[in-house]
């Protein structure tokens, strides 16, 4: 089975939820963050991963 789980990632500025991603979450144990662009602010900002 795999160990790949959906996770969402929101952006720091506005806190809404843009993207999702997948994660080995046995390979990759600290938080991922990400530069996306986000459609509401209307530029590239930090996306961090957020609780289900």
């Amino acid at each position: 089975m795999s160990q790949d789980r959906l996770i969402k990632l929101t952006c720091a500025d506005c806190k809404r939820i843009n993207y999702w991603s997948r994660k080995n979450k046995k390979k990759v144990e600290r938080k991922i963050e990400l530069s996306k662009y986000c459609k509401w602010c209307k530029k590239h900002t930090t996306h961090k991963e957020a609780k289900k």
